[in-house]
C-alpha cells in the first residue's frame, strides 16, 4: 500500500473570520487491524483510537447519498462509494488512501477553526483488488438532511457558510443541497471529500452554480436560489 501523499496545510484564515476557534483536536493515531462495526475487520484507522466505535450499528435510514451510512453509538460511518459513470465499472477500490486523509485534513481544519460541520473521528482503509476500500467516520449530530424539511430559514445560514468557505479558498466541488443538516446546533455542512484550497476567483459562482442545480433537482420549493 502506498504511503499518504503529502497534504498542504491550510492558509491562514480571514480577518474577518465569523466563527469562534475550537481547541485542537487530539494527534492523529494509526491503528492497525482494526475491526470496524458493520464492515468487518482488517482495517487501518487512522484518528484517535479513543473514539474508534464499537457496538451493533444501525443503519441511517434518512441519509442521502450513494447508500451505506450508518450509526454506531456515538459515530456515523461512511463507506466511500464512487459516483458518476466510474461506479457502474469500481464502485468501492480507490488507488490509495491519499484521498481519505486528504478529507480528514480538511475536515479537521475546519472543525478547529470553528465552522459549522460535525466533528471528525477519522477514517479507515483495508487493501481490496488492487488498491483499497475507506470509510469516513464522524460524531453524530442531531438534525435532518435540509432535503427533508426545506426549512426556508437555512438559505440564509447556507449563504453564509458557503461565503466564509470562499473568503477562506476553499473548494468543496461536490457540496449540494444534501450536504447540509438542519437541527438544533443550526445548519451544519457535511462531507468534504475532494475539498481543496486554491486561489481562484470565482469559488462563491461555483458552489452556486452547484446548488443551485441540486435544488432544482431535489424539488425544492419555489424561490430556493442560492
Amino acid at each position: 500500500m502506498p504511503p499518504f501523499p503529502p497534504i498542504p496545510g491550510a492558509p491562514p484564515l480571514p480577518a474577518a473570520w465569523p466563527y469562534a476557534l475550537r481547541p485542537a483536536l487530539t494527534p492523529l493515531t494509526r491503528v492497525e487491524g482494526a475491526d470496524l462495526p458493520g464492515l468487518g475487520p482488517g482495517w487501518t484507522f487512522v484518528g484517535d483510537p479513543a473514539r474508534m466505535p464499537a457496538g451493533e450499528p444501525e443503519g441511517l435510514g434518512g441519509a442521502f447519498g450513494r447508500g451505506g451510512v450508518f450509526r454506531c453509538g456515538a459515530a456515523v460511518i461512511r463507506p466511500y462509494r464512487r459516483g458518476g459513470l466510474v461506479r457502474h465499472l469500481n464502485g468501492r477500490v480507490y488507488p490509495g488512501p491519499g484521498r481519505f486523509a486528504q478529507e480528514l485534513a480538511v475536515h479537521r481544519a475546519l472543525w478547529e477553526a470553528g465552522f459549522p460541520t460535525v466533528e471528525p473521528l477519522g477514517f479507515a482503509f483495508r487493501p481490496r483488488l488492487w488498491g483499497c476500500e475507506g470509510a469516513y467516520l464522524t460524531r453524530l449530530a442531531p438534525g435532518d438532511p435540509w432535503p427533508r424539511t426545506w426549512a426556508p430559514e437555512a438559505l440564509p445560514a447556507v449563504r453564509g457558510l458557503l461565503a466564509a468557505l470562499c473568503a477562506w479558498g476553499l473548494h468543496a466541488p461536490d457540496l449540494n443541497a444534501t450536504n447540509f443538516m438542519v437541527g438544533p446546533d443550526g445548519v451544519l455542512a457535511l462531507d468534504w471529500d475532494r475539498a481543496r484550497w486554491t486561489q481562484a476567483g470565482d469559488l462563491f459562482a461555483r458552489y452556486k452554480a452547484r446548488l443551485d442545480r441540486s435544488l432544482r433537482k431535489l424539488h425544492a420549493p419555489d424561490g430556493f436560489v442560492i
